[in-house]
């Protein structure tokens, strides 16, 4: 099952999304994070969708502003794919070949990223301030439906509770800069996160799943309509299961929190490719450029990059005397 949130004369709305595109709104509901929220679990949401299919139809996606499927509470970001790790680290690090660091086999590692910085399928993208070097991320995105904490992969499936894209815009020059501090990235991914266009619910990804607990589905990045990056979602190295269960050693994974997958190798974003090549090429995204991904089971996001707004001005560091009185 499918569910989108949406704006459609200036109400905001949750919908089951039909196969042809036709919404059924949600009777009473306005937020699918709310929804989520009250830690049912996949089973009261499919009896929730379910009921709504009884309910008369709505508009047509087509006639409608996606909205981003939920307002996540947490977004935690993993890093899963081993070809991307190398391929970066040689464009925004500077390392040479075979650049994964060993304490990259040891556990799914991730960081928080600003949930405040989520958008829709469709919304267009700013340019950060301060930046020139801007590039995409092609991910896939689990959603957590019920508390848990300590858990097992074994666990863990019946905590998520379905998957959205999720591309992870980065300012890679930002990035590039402010981690040799060995702290963030912060502005380097802090204006935009997409993630659409729908909530697809995990019971419908099940036939993708293969022997070793992977969901095999087929990833495409695109921008200007010229594909850039193909991968499939299998080639992660630890499963979504996997990844839920580090995430919640210690602590606690809530209704709504959202997990990425990290970015797919063989050109799923532009910093992969530059380093493989040595060169920018393709070039940084600019004003005008659209960016296209689609996932196989899930659907696809097309945003555009506009201008964006030019930084306030911050002066630098005061350098300190180091003499104590």
């Amino acid at each position: 099952m499918r569910f989108a949130t949406y704006e459609h004369r200036h109400q905001r709305r949750v919908a089951v999304v039909e196969e042809d595109g036709t919404l059924h709104p949600v009777p009473g509901v306005r937020s699918l994070t709310e929804l989520i929220s009250r830690g049912d679990g996949l089973d009261a949401l499919l009896r929730a969708g379910a009921a709504t299919l009884d309910v008369p139809p709505g508009p047509h996606v087509s006639e409608v502003r996606l909205l981003p499927p939920l307002q996540p509470p947490t977004v935690r970001d993993f890093v899963t794919f081993e070809e991307h790790v190398e391929g970066v680290r040689r464009s925004v690090d500077g390392v040479g070949v075979g650049g994964v660091p060993e304490a990259w086999y040891d556990a799914p590692t991730f960081y928080f990223t600003n949930p405040y910085a989520v958008i829709g399928a469709h919304d267009d993208v700013p340019v950060p301030p301060g930046s020139g070097v801007l590039d995409f991320e092609l991910e896939v995105a689990a959603v957590i439906g019920r508390e848990g904490r300590d858990l097992t992969p074994e666990q863990a499936r019946d905590h998520i509770i379905g998957y959205t894209v999720f591309n992870d815009w980065s300012a890679r020059d930002l990035q590039s800069r402010e981690m040799q501090v060995r702290l963030g990235p912060c502005k380097g991914k802090d204006t935009a996160a997409t993630l659409g266009p729908y909530l697809v619910t995990a019971d419908e990804l099940e036939p993708y799943r293969d022997t070793d607990g992977f969901l095999r589905l087929a990833l495409t990045a695109s921008v200007n309509g010229e594909v850039v990056g193909k991968d499939l979602l299998s080639n992660m190295s630890w499963t979504f299961e996997e990844m839920v269960a580090y995430a919640s050693r210690g602590t606690v994974v809530r209704p709504g929190d959202v997990l990425g997958s990290g970015t797919c190798g063989n050109g799923g974003c532009l910093a992969e490719l530059w380093g493989v090549r040595g060169e920018q090429s393709p070039p940084p995204l600019k004003p005008g450029d659209t960016v296209t991904l689609t996932v196989e089971g899930i659907g696809t996001v097309s945003n555009t990059v506009v201008a964006g707004r030019n930084p306030e001005p911050l002066p630098t560091a005061r350098r300190r005397s180091r003499e104590r009185p």
